[in-house]
């Protein structure tokens, strides 16, 4: 199990919609939770689901497809979700059929986690980054009250979550039944990532179906980044591949102990590493749960990532950003701009050696270029298959 976020933001949410299943022999209905993490906007997640106990039975699925499968392992996904499952204070509903549950900050689904069976949680870092509200002078808040206002989702509308829960949203059974097996469902796989290497290379190594489009940093040691980044909506071709912007925070060796969260600044003192969305701390990532980066981080990325099935012996095209390549700028292609990170004095400062990285350049691609407003900055992105990328 990877790392788990310890949530401590009462105002951004989680999803679920109910996906009721049926059968012509029986019609009996337990319900359970599975937790994912989003970091897109900060988001998390939980979910509850409608699981049909039967022996063998075929499930037709939401989205129109039929899946067989076992009482065993209809089992399975049962004791998974239960023991995920955690006890809302409150329900909201949301206007697009979502429910969001409000869940005890310590009965949270992180806890379940046994390195994080004792641990007391921490709703403030005892440090930040030198630096980190330089633009609008603001400091971190001694609490999180009041800051829910400063960031507005569609559930709002129907509530909002009391202090001292966190906001979880309920998830479909159609996902865990997409997954490969029940058991990896919501695990990050090897090859996610472009691999770290501290070797003579210049550059990450190339991963199989995973497509990236990069600016790095490697060779030092590192203890947090900072960057802005525009949002867009890429075209998927199928629903099984994704495209996703982010930063990645790496250390260890691949693949028999490699550690990444996908943003965050790590606390001089206690090491656990956080993640703040805009001015607002919206968790951490307990040291105990790491072996290298409970240190720091030995590589930094920033950019874009695309899951490319290659149906039909084609090269997907899934979009990566925008659809736009780089060199259209501003207005078309995605970015990340004032891109920083933290320095062994717990200052933000530009990064050294900047470099880029991309494994099919006529699919994707990435361009870096440094200004007073932007600081060290990236476009990158492209539209998958073209003339140029068959």
């Amino acid at each position: 199990m990877g790392p788990l976020l310890i949530a401590i933001y009462r105002g951004i949410h989680v999803w679920v919609r109910t996906c009721r299943i049926r059968s012509s022999r029986v019609s009996v209905e337990r319900e359970c939770i599975v937790f994912i993490i989003m970091i897109t906007h900060g988001v998390f997640v939980v979910v509850r689901r409608w699981l049909l106990v039967l022996i063998v039975v075929l499930l037709p699925l939401c989205y129109g497809g039929i899946v067989s499968i076992s009482g065993h392992e209809l089992d399975d996904v049962y004791m998974q979700l239960m023991q995920l499952n955690k006890p809302a204070l409150k329900s909201i509903k949301s206007p697009d059929g979502d429910i969001i549950d409000c869940v005890h900050i310590s009965h949270q689904p992180a806890f379940d986690h046994p390195l994080l069976k004792n641990h007391t949680i921490q709703m403030r870092p005892s440090y930040h980054p030198e630096g980190l509200f330089e633009e609008n002078k603001q400091s971190i808040p001694n609490s999180n009250e009041g800051i829910s206002k400063s960031i507005t989702q569609l559930w709002h509308l129907n509530g909002r979550c009391q202090e001292e829960t966190i906001p979880i949203r309920r998830t479909k059974m159609k996902e865990i039944l997409r997954a490969s097996s029940i058991k990896s469902f919501g695990k990050k796989k090897y090859g996610t990532i472009p691999e770290p290497t501290m070797s003579t290379q210049s550059e990450p190594i190339k991963l199989s179906a995973h497509l990236h489009a990069i600016g790095f940093v490697q060779g030092d040691k590192y203890y947090g980044t900072k960057a802005t980044m525009n949002v867009w909506k890429p075209i998927l071709q199928q629903s099984k591949e994704f495209s996703l912007s982010q930063l990645w925070i790496i250390a260890g060796s691949y693949p028999s102990d490699l550690n990444t969260i996908e943003a965050g600044w790590q606390d001089p003192r206690s090491g656990d590493w956080w993640l703040q969305y805009g001015n607002e701390l919206v968790g951490y990532w307990p040291t105990s749960l790491f072996s290298y980066l409970a240190d720091s981080a030995s590589q930094i990325q920033w950019g874009g990532e695309v899951l490319n099935f290659e149906s039909g012996g084609q090269h997907t095209t899934t979009q990566m950003g925008s659809g736009h390549f780089p060199e259209e700028g501003f207005g078309k292609a995605s970015f990340m701009k004032n891109i920083q990170i933290v320095d062994g004095s717990n200052h933000l400062i530009a990064p050294i050696g900047f470099g880029t990285f991309a494994e099919q350049s006529n699919c994707y691609n990435v361009q870096m270029g440094n200004d007073g407003d932007w600081g060290n900055y990236i476009y990158y992105g492209g539209p998958g298959r073209n003339p140029s990328c068959p």
